[in-house]
């Protein structure tokens, strides 16, 4: 293997603490190519669909990827802003934030980067531009609360197939989760109540995650367990009895059985009990995409309303809310204990006349720069 040379490194040139926001990904645009190209990436991760390979390529490639991305790029245009894409444009004003935070908050010099699992920008693209800002620590903040080997998992699988090649290895630390972190579940109550604030308090509160097979939980996948760990922290905050509440699983594809119940069924079968209002929150989305303003927003709205239910609302993601920013920044910190960046350890210093010191050292050594 051909290992990737450090890019300029200078002596004279400040160590930097790098964080790597990751979220799943997006088109380029909501054309039916773009579609087609991330739907062939996303669906062919292994971590996503554990079918043998050899047979899934013949589905993917022979079916699904004739069909579906015509519909789905019809769906991304509903969604589809001046700016881009709802997922990419949210996650960079979260990263934006996230910088404008820890650069105030922390004594050393930090680095905040976006990278999308699937699609652009991409997590390699993102770790080599904070290569080139000299990090030399490096903390990965999956966007995922829960954990799961379909998001959490794959994203790790993408950062250390591209740091394999690279010669110089930073310090890396990973957050696998923070499903019940105390600041999540605060803001996702302080979102609820926010919410009804303005549109008052619903009969029921449905709280949907994203699905996974079945055979996944049964398999060891604790996703199932965080997802009911979050929604049960959050009704207790909110103090919401039993009957006020419950947990669904939304986006199920194929004809395999999934984590239930169904988000879809469940509202249908709500509207035909006779339930009135009900309010939806996705607590495992970091920032409202495609599945959350259009699945949840308008298609489940549909579901509900047709089976005789009356209101029906659609509490937004935490997206780059002060709060957000907040928790992901006091989960930065948690991890990063003990790096100069984060704790100002006296050895550190990133005065100007330290750093070249630093510099003409190394140049009396030999170096180049």
């Amino acid at each position: 293997m051909k290992y990737r040379n450090v890019p300029g490194y200078r002596h004279d040139q400040p160590e930097t603490l790098g964080v790597l926001l990751v979220n799943l990904g997006t088109p380029d645009s909501p054309s039916v190519p773009a579609v087609r190209r991330y739907l062939a990436e996303f669906l062919s991760d292994p971590r996503v669909v554990e079918l043998p390979r050899p047979l899934w390529r013949l589905i993917l490639h022979g079916v699904i990827l004739r069909v579906r991305p015509r519909r789905s790029a019809r769906l991304y245009r509903t969604v589809w802003t001046d700016q881009g894409s709802p997922l990419l444009v949210i996650g960079q004003r979260q990263a934006q934030a996230l910088q404008q935070r820890l650069s105030q908050d922390l004594p050393g010099p930090v680095r905040v980067v976006l990278g999308m699992r699937y699609g652009n920008p991409s997590i390699a693209a993102a770790l080599r531009e904070l290569d080139g800002a000299n990090t030399r620590r490096l903390l990965v903040l999956p966007l995922y609360p829960q954990y799961s080997a379909t998001t959490t998992a794959s994203t790790f699988d993408a950062l250390s197939r591209e740091l394999r090649t690279w010669r110089w290895l930073p310090e890396v630390r990973f957050v696998n989760h923070y499903h019940d972190a105390p600041g999540y579940i605060a803001a996702l109550a302080d979102s609820v109540r926010a919410y009804w604030v303005e549109q008052g308090e619903p009969e029921r509160l449905l709280l949907s995650f994203h699905g996974v097979p079945k055979d996944y939980l049964l398999a060891g996948d604790p996703y199932h367990c965080e997802c009911q760990k979050t929604a049960r922290l959050l009704a207790e905050q909110l103090n919401l009895p039993p009957e006020r509440w419950q947990v669904a699983f939304q986006s199920r594809v194929g004809g395999k059985e999934w984590l239930k119940p169904y988000t879809a069924e469940l509202l249908r079968a709500w509207g035909r009990q006779g339930v009135a209002k009900v309010q939806v929150l996705c607590p495992g989305f970091s920032a409202d995409c495609l599945e959350t303003l259009q699945e949840i927003a308008v298609e489940n709205r549909h579901y509900f309303l047709a089976a005789g239910g009356k209101e029906y609302g659609y509490i937004p993601a935490l997206n780059d809310a002060p709060a957000h920013i907040a928790l992901l920044a006091d989960l930065l910190r948690q991890h990063g204990r003990g790096w100069p960046e984060v704790e100002g350890v006296p050895e550190a210093s990133w005065s100007p006349e330290d750093l070249a010191l630093r510099g003409k050292w190394a140049q009396a050594m030999g170096a180049l720069a």
